[in-house]
Parts: C-alpha cells; structure tokens; sequence
C-alpha cells in the first residue's frame, strides 16, 4: 500500500470540544489581540491509497465510498487461483527435494561402506607388499581402488549438501508465493472514510494500481501561510483554536506541528490578489488525535476557515475563545 498527503478538505462540522470564536473571525473588523496571529486555510487529511503488491484480478470490495473503516478491516480480495496453484507446486517441490535428500544420505551410507573396504583393502595390501606377497602392481591397484571410493563417497555427500540447497530454495518459494496470497487481501492501515473506489470486481489491475482511496481521520490538519514577522516567532507546539464557516460560533483546539523553512507566495486560492504578492510561509496546525477520535464519525470532507494562533503561552485566550461546545450540540 502506497501512502501520501494529499490536498484532501475534511469538514470536521460536528466534531470536537472548543471555544467561541465568532467575534474575531466574522466581523472584519475586529482585530486579534496581541500576542495572537490568524491564517486562512481548510482542512485537510492524510489520503492513502489501497492497492496490490502485485498485479492481478480484484475478486471482492468489501466497502462502499463513504463508508467509515477501522484499522485491519478487510477491505479488498484478489483472486488467489493462480497463487494456490503455484503454492502446491512449490510444495511438492519441497516434498520431492526432501525425498532426494533422503536418497542422497542412503547413498553416502553405501559410499562410505565402500570406502572403508577400499581403506581394508590398501592397508592389507601394504602389509603384504612388506613381505613380498603380492606384486607392486596389485598394490598400485587398490591404492587406486581407495582414491576412487574416497573420491565416490565426496560426491555423494555432495549431493546431500545440494539437496539441502534445494530444499531451502523450495521452502523460500513456498515462504514467498504465500506471502504473496497473504496481500492478497488488502487491509485498512488506519480508521478512515473511502473516498473513492477506483476499480470494481472482476477488473484487472497492474501492481500498485489503486483500488480504494482512504481518506486518515488519524491526522487531521489545517494548513495556513502566515507573513515572515508573524511566522518567525511561532514555536513549534504553539496553541491554536480552527474555526470553520460552518460553525463560526466555536473553535477547534489544535497545535502547531510545522512551519515551513521557505518563504513561498500565497496561493491564489487563499487570499485576495494584493495578499498574494506578499510572501508567507507555510505553517501547519494539527488537531490532537484523541480529539478526532472522539467524533471521528462526524468527520466529512468540506469547507473552509481559520486558525487563530497564540505566540506566548503566558498570554491567556480570550473568554470568547475558551467556551466549551455544549454536549447536546452532538446529539
């Protein structure tokens, strides 16, 4: 599975305990006050892909667009035919190297018992050479009979030894093509929403084609671009509250997790043309986790808002800015 951020809007419309924040962000003509810094931006996930390891038929999506999943959900089924196949092929080659092994050890067992009379042989053969029993020629004969049972005996261990090697090398096929059957089945890396569904049931796909598009209700974040004066005395960690069009009257409680190292144009769609020609950096404001998952199945993808940033934490929020969400607001 391939994963990457993409540009993906998350209205998180009834999510989360915050604070009023109406009052700074609708009416344009109120200003922050001191101490505190606010960007345009929306809000957006990790989007991560679902797709094969290897190129094959799609047998069964279990899962619809829009649909929440939790992490290890099955969500897709290849077509495993040809791989259950190639497994029980590598397995009775498994099979047939254990079997030549197993000829291969009964012959060394011969060998040998061939080379320890070869050895009888030359050393009786030695003694009577002493005395003058036997001619030169005859010793020469079973010295040559031993080499050659010494030299039968090596290779038959040899055969053992590569059995063995083909043992191993079946077993890894064996190992390799069920790991292979094991992807086969495509799992939730994480709870999301589907986002898309790329490819329907019977379709041939290559390896890394996706399948499914998951959108992560893990890491939900906004990204705003803040001027070089501003952006430069932010601390990584700083507070932050999101307010969305939708929800004006309440905040969203966040952190600063990035800011970026370079300056950059902001982009057109964020700003008026005369803010554009200013360069800003890119900060990132990121929601807790335990937050999202408190309503994580009210996390929709949509609109549009601010962060209002705190540059010192000795600087209390507003009142307006620290009010809770009521409860019955979820219900």
């Amino acid at each position: 599975m391939k994963m990457r951020t993409g540009t993906i809007l998350v209205a998180l419309a009834l999510l989360l305990t915050g604070a009023a924040a109406y009052v700074y962000v609708s009416n344009s003509d109120s200003e922050l006050p001191v101490g505190f810094v606010q960007g345009n931006g929306r809000l957006e996930a990790e989007q991560v892909e679902i797709a094969p390891t290897m190129a094959g038929r799609v047998e069964q999506i279990m899962v619809a667009e829009g649909e929440m999943v939790a992490a290890g959900d099955v969500l897709v089924e290849m077509d495993t035919d040809e791989l259950s196949a190639a497994l029980d092929r590598a397995k009775a080659e498994v099979a047939l190297a254990r079997q030549t092994k197993a000829e291969a050890k009964a012959l060394v067992v011969q060998r040998e018992s061939e080379e320890r009379r070869a050895e009888h042989e030359l050393d009786r053969a030695r003694t009577l050479l002493a005395s003058q029993n036997i001619s030169l020629t005859i010793f020469e004969e079973r010295e040559t009979a031993h080499q050659v049972a010494e030299a039968v005996l090596g290779a038959a261990r040899a055969r053992v030894a590569t059995a063995d090697s083909r043992i191993a090398a079946a077993e890894a096929e064996v190992r390799r093509i069920s790991a292979q059957i094991e992807d086969s089945s495509l799992f939730a890396p994480m709870p999301g929403r589907v986002l898309y569904r790329l490819a329907e049931p019977g379709e041939v796909v290559s390896a890394g084609g996706p399948i499914l598009t998951l959108l992560s209700l893990e890491k939900v974040y906004m990204e705003v671009y803040l001027p070089a004066p501003d952006a430069g005395l932010l601390p990584i960690g700083a507070e932050a509250r999101i307010v969305l069009d939708v929800l004006p009257d309440y905040a969203i409680p966040a952190n600063v997790t990035f800011v970026s190292p370079e300056a950059q144009f902001t982009p057109k769609q964020v700003e008026t043309i005369s803010e554009r020609e200013q360069l800003v950096f890119r900060v990132r404001v990121r929601i807790p986790d335990n937050l999202v998952a408190e309503r994580i199945e009210h996390v929709k993808t949509g609109l549009r808002g601010i962060a209002v940033i705190r540059l010192d934490s000795n600087i209390p929020w507003p009142e307006a800015l620290d009010r809770r969400i009521p409860p019955e607001l979820f219900e």
